[in-house]
């Protein structure tokens, strides 16, 4: 019969068809093609209206059989290939446990953080404790504590970040020392590290961020030798017992008598009149210090006739710097792999 021999054709390209399918959505687009509603299988039955009352018995169930074959031949295939994926997945994920393992990139830490450490556990060591404050700052704090009137320049829009008239980022971590003088008694002795923020162009050696570390001691007795003795202790602490520092007269509202503090080039020891640290003057600006202002002391609730003491305030990226040969301030913020790798 036509219809029978249709039928045997079209089940022979279907088979071939399943054998070559690759994929599980490339069968069931054969599935579709072939026993769908509009396949082919659908199409011959269809046509059975055409044969006699006696063929049509004889034809349906030859082709309920063939559509059973059909079937069974797709789930065969179907099987087959969730077996293949399933090997060919084990392959890729498979493990060889004799390689030698991959030791994973591990970081650094930042020379800014490492400065400070240092600087903390030279500090600490001296006897000092770590004390911490808000960046966000209140304007007395900040400024009147300190001794710093309405009508002073550091006081200026320029110069700091405020948010509100009473309130900005702060310019120094000294205000960490007035509130430490409000909240403990005498004996004190703390440094202040953190962040401070002024407005300054960005460039190689200035940036409106950058860090600061400042001290501050407070006792009956404390005088000017104090403060060279530790400053000298911390500078060969941090760069060698051949360094010398040297002190400038100055002017902080904070201190009084103040100075400006400078060590001996480390790189040269001031003697390359083309060093690249020093560049030949033999000496490195780092900090400035000073005896507390008495009236800095009464306005924190300290008697001036009783306790002296002294501050001083230095630049963290400044000793970094310094300490690792960076010319460019810049390198300190813009997390350059190639240049924290090498510390």
């Amino acid at each position: 019969m036509a219809l029978q021999d249709t039928l045997n054709q079209m089940l022979q390209e279907a088979a071939q068809a399943v054998r070559e399918a690759r994929d599980a959505s490339g069968l069931d687009e054969l599935r579709v093609r072939f026993l769908g509603k509009k396949g082919s299988m659908t199409q011959i039955l269809r046509q059975m209206g055409s044969l006699s009352p006696e063929e049509r018995p004889v034809m349906g169930k030859l082709v309920n059989e063939k559509r059973a074959e059909l079937e069974e031949l797709m789930e065969a295939r179907r099987k087959a290939l969730v077996e293949f994926e399933k090997r060919m997945r084990l392959a890729s994920e498979k493990v060889d446990v004799t390689l030698p393992g991959k030791e994973p990139a591990v970081g650094r830490l930042h020379p800014l953080t490492l400065v400070q450490r240092r600087l903390e556990e030279i500090f600490i060591g001296m006897g000092f404790e770590v004390v911490e404050g808000p960046e966000v700052e209140l304007d007395h704090f900040n400024f009147e504590l300190l001794n710093l009137p309405k009508d002073h320049p550091a006081r200026d829009m320029q110069d700091s970040m405020y948010i509100t008239d009473n309130i900005l980022l702060r310019t120094h971590t000294s205000p960490v020392q007035a509130r430490t003088m409000l909240t403990h008694k005498p004996p004190i002795r703390v440094i202040c590290p953190g962040r401070v923020y002024r407005f300054d162009e960005v460039d190689a050696t200035h940036s409106p961020v950058f860090h600061q570390i400042e001290g501050l001691v407070i006792d009956k007795g404390i005088h000017m030798g104090h403060l060279m003795g530790t400053l000298e202790t911390f500078a060969k602490e941090l760069y060698g017992d051949g360094v010398k520092i040297r002190c400038r007269p100055s002017y902080f509202p904070f201190t009084e008598p103040s100075s400006e503090v400078d060590i001996s080039c480390y790189m040269c020891g001031g003697h390359d009149d083309h060093c690249r640290v020093c560049h030949g003057t033999g000496w490195l600006e780092v900090l400035g210090c000073g005896m507390v202002n008495p009236h800095v002391l009464e306005m924190c609730g300290i008697d001036p006739d009783v306790y002296s003491g002294f501050a001083f305030g230095v630049g963290l990226d400044r000793l970094t710097n310094i300490k690792y040969g960076i010319t460019d301030l810049r390198n300190n913020f813009e997390n350059d792999l190639r240049f924290l790798s090498q510390v």
